[in-house]
């Protein structure tokens, strides 16, 4: 019985502790994901200017 309440406990305490690290993992994917569409588009922009 204290060996099963021991491996609920250490689940429980993985995924307290996974949640935040996943968060920021997905947000940083996301900051990347913005910046890299901004500099596409900058890049984009910048030569359809250079064509006129």
């Amino acid at each position: 019985m204290g060996r099963i309440l021991l491996i609920v406990a250490a689940v429980i305490a993985a995924l307290v502790l996974l949640g935040p690290l996943v968060g920021i993992a997905l947000s940083l994917l996301k900051w990347g994901l913005i910046i890299g569409a901004v500099v596409l588009g900058v890049m984009f922009l910048s030569k359809v200017l250079k064509r006129t």
